[in-house]
Formats: structure tokens, sequence, C-alpha cells
């Protein structure tokens, strides 16, 4: 079976059943599924391959020869506690919790992650200085995915 009917199959369930998420292993690929407000999405999960995405208005993904940058040896690392949805801020129109330059101090809020819809708080456990912010507003991250780089 190819991977477009086996995408095919994989959304009839999800409409069929009316879930909001799905992940199948099939062979050596694993599919994720995640239902949104504007529609379906298919993000890649494990040695799996994403096909064309859902939503037009999508971030492109970097190259893959794209190099991500390298963290100096000071950098704090702040990672997801849960799989979920990353928000920046506590909605749309609202302010970020953190951009990159700001000073957080331990307990801050830095984001939201939405998972089972509920939204849990992620605060920081270090002081310093916000440096980067892996993750775009609403894209699906994973336990222990990179979120900020926070610097003392």
């Amino acid at each position: 079976m190819d991977e477009t009917q086996t995408l095919k199959d994989l959304l009839e369930i999800m409409h069929e059943h009316d879930l909001d998420a799905l992940k199948v292993k099939v062979g050596d690929k694993v599919f994720e599924l995640v239902r949104r407000e504007a529609g379906i999405t298919v993000l890649p999960a494990g040695g799996g391959v994403a096909a064309a995405p859902a939503a037009p208005d999508a971030p492109a993904a970097p190259a893959p020869g794209a190099a991500a940058p390298a963290a100096s040896a000071n950098v704090k690392k702040v990672t997801a506690p849960l799989v979920g949805v990353f928000y920046r801020s506590p909605s749309p129109d609202a302010e970020p919790y953190a951009k990159v330059g700001d000073r957080v101090e331990p307990g801050q809020v830095l984001c939201v992650l939405e998972a089972m819809k509920l939204f849990n708080e992620i605060t920081s456990d270090h002081a310093g200085v916000v440096t980067r912010i892996i993750p775009e507003n609403g894209e699906l991250v994973s336990l222990g995915q990179e979120l900020f780089w926070i610097e003392p």
C-alpha cells in the first residue's frame, strides 16, 4: 500500500471515529495525525515521512542540510514535560509569555502546552535570558523536545 493511500485510510478512520489525534506505525514508518481548528495536519514522527501538509499556511520545515545553531556550554534547556501543542501566549491576541531577549526567573511561565484540551503552563527552572525559542507557535511538540534556551 502506498503512503498516500495509507494517509487517506487513516484520515477516514479519524473522521469516522471523531478522533482528535491518531498515531500509527505501518511497517517502518510512523504516522501521527492531529486535528487542528483549520483541519488535519500530518506530522512526521519517528522514522516516518510526512506527506504534504494539510494546512496551506503551515510553516515550511527547514532543509535537511540546514544546521541548527549549537548551544553554548552554559545554556540551560527547557524541555517539554508532555506531548502537546506549543503556544507562546495564553490566547491568539495576547502578548507572548516570553520572547527572545527577555529575562526570566524560576517559576515564570514561558509557554503553554495544550494536551487533551487542557492547557498546561510550562515554567522556567532557571534564571537568565531567553536566547532561543525552538518550536513555532501552534506546533506539536514531543515529550523531551527542547522548547527554550536560557543563558544565565
